[in-house]
């Protein structure tokens, strides 16, 4: 009896336990088609996040645009408060520069291609003329004021804001001057 537990103690390999290990170790590895699924799955998703972030950043852009609008527009009504017209208004002293300032640029202390949007001040009785001209300060007569932000990306916002309470955009900023952005048919729309 003792040779026969003997010879069942000892230990069997059987085919099925070697091939077993053989294919324990392919399995290590990914196959071709396991990596193009992965790169066509990481190509979906960055077509479908791409366009949202981008839209995202244009949004951040004029959002930021329309707040200095409106805090220049606040310093502009002061400005009238204490001379009874626009005259002379610059906005040098909101941003603590030396020097006339003839446009802001966004975001501030931006230069080149990282400047999103311009902001320019004119006189509303003459759009040619901006509200620091000292050139002929009389003739300004600056009784009311437009406000035209143009942005550096073609996709994105044109916006206007006036003292009469006006303020629209448009994304063609051909159609966007400083008395008004056209027609709603034509893409314009309040904000």
């Amino acid at each position: 009896m003792e040779k026969i537990s003997q010879q069942y103690s000892s230990k069997v390999t059987s085919p099925i336990a070697c091939n077993s290990d053989w294919r324990r170790g392919a399995v290590r590895g990914f196959t071709l088609i396991e990596l193009m699924i992965v790169v066509v799955i990481i190509a979906i998703l960055t077509a479908i996040a791409l366009p949202s972030y981008q839209s995202y950043a244009r949004r951040a852009a004029m959002s930021l645009a329309q707040q200095e609008m409106q805090k220049i527009a606040e310093q502009l009504e002061r400005h009238k408060a204490k001379n009874f017209t626009y005259r002379g208004f610059d906005p040098n002293y909101i941003y603590s520069q030396t020097g006339a300032m003839t446009s802001v640029t966004l975001p501030r202390g931006a230069t080149g291609s990282s400047i999103k949007y311009t902001i320019t001040i004119r006189d509303a009785e003459d759009t040619t003329k901006l509200l620091t001209d000292a050139t002929v300060p009389s003739v300004i007569r600056a009784r009311g004021w437009a406000m035209k932000a143009v942005p550096a990306d073609s996709a994105n916002y044109s916006l206007l804001m006036t003292n009469a309470g006006l303020r629209c955009k448009n994304k063609s900023a051909t159609l966007v001057t400083y008395v008004d952005c056209a027609t709603q048919a034509n893409g314009s729309e309040g904000w």
